[in-house]
């Protein structure tokens, strides 16, 4: 009997520590909510956040040198409309009417002053030689845009709810009044 015992604790010491150890080797690219570590252990890196029109935003660990194209990849690139994931409207997009606006954010703890440098393009335009090539530094934070020129229908979603209390409130006081 106590033999069993012995070789069922051994049986699961080992495939526990076996459980451990594939465990540690899949949290290299996952650190927890909004973290996400794509430089392999050991590589220098820089830590760098992606918030605005991305698939995935968040904390990255990315390798040093890495260009804004690649941190954008890695964030899964952008989103289809810039009004977020689910939009009504997603299927009816015209791309070259759209533009990306990346700003890079670099704050100096020296001189405690804030850097935007902001690259502006357009779909069907090539990709700014500029961004290509731009080496992200630690600590800076990136925020990328869509941006789209307003619509017919964006004007009569603004309009509607206006016109619609307007005329509500007349028709109420005018139901008062009587």
């Amino acid at each position: 009997m106590n033999f069993r015992l012995l070789l069922l604790t051994i049986f699961l010491l080992f495939g526990f520590g076996w459980q451990l150890s594939s465990a540690q080797g899949t949290q290299v690219f996952r650190l927890g909510e909004g973290m996400v570590r794509i430089a392999e252990p050991g590589q220098l890196a820089d830590t760098l956040a992606v918030w605005g029109d991305v698939s995935n935003s968040g904390r990255y660990i990315v390798p040093r040198g890495t260009t804004p194209h690649e941190l954008i990849s890695y964030a899964r690139g952008i989103t289809r409309t810039g009004i977020g994931t689910g939009g009504g409207d997603q299927v009816q997009l015209d791309w070259s009417k759209r533009r990306v606006e990346i700003n890079i954010s670099t704050f100096n703890k020296q001189t405690g002053i804030e850097t935007v440098e902001r690259f502006t393009y357009r779909f069907n335009e090539p990709y700014p030689t500029a961004l290509r090539t731009y080496q992200l530094r630690n600590d800076q934070i990136i925020t990328v845009e869509v941006k789209r020129s307003a619509t017919i229908l964006d004007y009569v979603r603004f309009v509607a709810p206006i016109t619609t209390f307007i005329a509500s409130t007349y028709f109420l006081i005018e139901r008062l009044s009587d």
